[in-house]
């Protein structure tokens, strides 16, 4: 019972990844537009991703393929809040990237991360590392250290 009440209680923290998460929970909602890193239009996956890291001068790519080489790559099991996770695109059976997001929260039920989706959420949004992002994830990657 403690434990459902203790995790509940948010943690104050002012740590890079905390500031950083901060501020992409801020664009929740924001539409999506392929192609584009501009908050006031939208953001296509990579574009967000590269805006938010951008915004605290951390250089990252623009494009999806090409975080397969930014970073330094981490185990799923060992990936912490902040970390880059890369998928595939749409297609899990096409094992080539084109998709990221950044990891918002682990906990007990899992991996949760912020991304911007072409999908039914159309834009910035939360998603559980469930078993269809399961069967696309391809890597991750720690950008702040």
């Amino acid at each position: 019972m403690m434990e459902k009440i203790l995790s509940k209680i948010p943690t104050v923290s002012n740590s890079p990844s905390s500031q950083l998460l901060d501020f992409a929970k801020s664009m929740l909602g924001t539409p999506y537009r392929y192609a584009s890193s501009n908050p006031e239009k939208g953001f296509d996956c990579s574009g967000f991703v590269n805006y938010v890291f951008s915004n605290f001068g951390f250089k990252v790519p623009r494009s999806s393929p090409e975080f397969v080489k930014a970073g330094v790559p981490v185990k799923l099991d060992e990936a912490k809040v902040g970390d880059v996770l890369i998928f595939t695109g749409s297609n899990p059976k096409v094992r080539r990237v084109g998709h990221v997001g950044i990891i918002y929260s682990i906990d007990k039920d899992g991996i949760k991360f912020i991304h911007s989706s072409s999908g039914k959420a159309n834009g910035v949004t939360i998603t559980e590392l469930n078993g269809y992002y399961k069967s696309r994830f391809l890597k991750a990657v720690s950008i702040v250290e």
